[in-house]
């Protein structure tokens, strides 16, 4: 009954509004952030590896292996990869296009942070969003996915169909 009212009832709509609006301003604030200074993962990821030993871990070992044997050796690119993913999820969840996307980009890298062991404003976006992917569609209804997606879907249906035919 409550996936129902998320996935159809226009007023659960304006709700998911404002729940997208405060998400994609917390995302493209902190991406923008990381883009306009000198933004170095390199610590943070040092840091969580740090986290994996000790009585009470706050890390898992088998992430801490992956930070220790990928992430750290390619900072560079996660430094990239987490400046520009932030600062465009937000963008997206602000203009409501491909929100359902979007959304789910930016609940992996909240996991992320928190399999880092870090908290801060992680678990808080990660319930709002879970709210946006369980509304699906109607959470980009009052935004840019009115337009696209009907677009979009014809584009899939229409070479789908061809190729069907053929």
């Amino acid at each position: 009954m409550f996936v129902k009212f998320l996935r159809e009832n226009i007023y659960a709509s304006f709700v998911l509004l404002l729940l997208r609006l405060y998400l994609g301003w917390e995302w493209m604030t902190a991406g923008w952030g990381k883009i306009t200074e000198d933004f170095d993962a390199a610590n943070f990821l040092k840091g969580a590896v740090g986290k994996a030993s000790g009585d009470h871990p706050a890390v898992q070992t088998w992430w801490a292996n992956f930070l220790e044997g990928f992430a750290i050796p390619n900072v560079g690119m996660f430094n990239f990869l987490v400046a520009w993913g932030e600062f465009l999820v937000g963008i997206a969840l602000l203009l409501g296009i491909f929100t359902t996307f979007a959304a789910l980009m930016g609940i992996i890298m909240n996991f992320a942070f928190l399999l880092s062991g870090t908290t801060s404003t992680n678990p808080q976006m990660v319930i709002l969003t879970i709210f946006i992917l369980v509304a699906g569609a109607n959470a980009g209804k009052i935004g840019l996915d009115y337009y696209v997606l009907p677009y979009v879907k014809n584009l899939f249906f229409k070479k789908r169909n061809r190729t069907v035919n053929t």
